[in-house]
């Protein structure tokens, strides 16, 4: 067993850009490497969250059941946890659903807007909640990082401060929107 720190990034309502922001922080993936062991991601074949995790970064708003447990369960599993991206942050595109009721979003996307095979389904979706929120309106949150995407440089500077044991400065670093 490494005596590495535990990493992890979790996807709930987004588009999967903070993860691909992630992934650019290119080579520089190695310096991450040689500091954790990714445990889980949406990027690896984990199937289950691990039984304690030092960092985990959430990528999306909570807008579903499934958001809502997985984000629950996560953060009892992670040490510190991080808001990634402005989804996350402040729930973001997920949350212009919310002026409408569930039922007419899930009318407008399955019923008026497809012309074969018109269900709702009730099997594979999760059930959606009433309103898309962001990560820290359902558990504590220790970082937010925002962005859409957060740049590669922020996610590597914010990641590796928090790897090596300090909160990072992202004050000045970042901005919603970039």
């Amino acid at each position: 067993m490494s005596d590495k720190l535990k990493l992890a990034t979790v996807w709930l309502d987004g588009c999967s850009g903070c993860h691909m922001s992630f992934l650019d922080i290119d080579e520089r993936i190695l310096d991450v490497a040689a500091l954790a062991d990714l445990v889980y991601s949406p990027l690896v074949d984990n199937k289950q969250f691990p039984e304690m995790v030092d960092v985990t970064l959430i990528e999306g708003a909570v807008s579903s059941e499934e958001d809502y447990h997985k984000i629950r369960h996560v953060r009892a599993h992670t040490r510190i946890l991080v808001s990634l991206g402005d989804c996350a942050v402040t729930a973001n595109v997920p949350a212009m659903r919310n002026r409408f009721k569930v039922e007419a979003v899930l009318d407008r996307a399955y019923l008026e807007n497809a012309t074969l095979n018109q269900h709702i389904p009730i099997e594979v979706i999760p059930p959606l909640r009433k309103q898309s929120i962001p990560v820290h309106q359902v558990v504590p949150v220790d970082v937010f990082v925002p962005g859409c995407p957060p740049s590669a440089d922020n996610i590597f500077y914010a990641l590796t401060e928090l790897l090596a044991g300090r909160m990072p400065e992202l004050r000045t670093r970042t901005h919603f929107g970039a």
